[in-house]
């Protein structure tokens, strides 16, 4: 999948790379969960229809300021969920993820297979009433390799009651 190996190549790069330079010298690749094509879905999206900011804590208790945008309502597991997902307002922003919503999340993997803190998707703004989820794009954020990045935790809201077995999971291949 080109998620996998755009996410390796990223980490590999001593420039982008979040592993340290010993971790970095072992690195082999991300431990990825299987391709599973029953996570990705295709949730309805409800814009919300005012700006309402959230603060997230972060992982080195600052705290980070985000656009809640929408909610993605969807059925997996034969279970309606939802997730909250939120626009950053910074006026700085990565090149090419100007059209891009933050959804931070929690399942039952955490703390297991999956990093304890949760993990992230980026998923474009759509256009209509609808919106792709594919958790085999989960990743984790950078605080789960190092201490050296404030990352926001995700909230309560979009805690999932099952396990994702999808996206990346948290152990380097040796």
């Amino acid at each position: 999948m080109a998620f996998q190996e755009k996410l390796n190549k990223s980490y590999a790069d001593p420039i982008k790379s979040p592993l340290s330079k010993e971790k970095l010298q072992e690195f082999e690749g991300l431990p990825f969960f299987p391709i599973d094509e029953s996570y990705r879905v295709v949730a309805t999206f409800q814009k919300l229809p005012k700006v309402d900011l959230h603060t997230f804590k972060t992982s080195d208790n600052r705290l980070r300021d985000y656009e809640k945008y929408g909610i993605a309502t969807f059925t997996l597991d034969g279970k309606e969920m939802q997730l909250t997902l939120f626009k950053s307002i910074s006026k700085v922003i990565t090149p090419g993820y100007e059209n891009s919503l933050f959804v931070p999340f929690t399942d039952l993997t955490n703390g297991k297979e999956t990093y304890g803190g949760g993990r992230y998707m980026d998923v474009e703004i759509p256009e209509g009433d609808s919106i792709v989820l594919d958790f085999n794009k989960a990743y984790n954020p950078y605080c789960a390799y190092s201490t050296n990045y404030s990352c926001p935790i995700p909230p309560k809201e979009n805690d999932l009651p099952i396990s994702i077995n999808a996206g990346l999971k948290i152990k380097e291949k040796k």
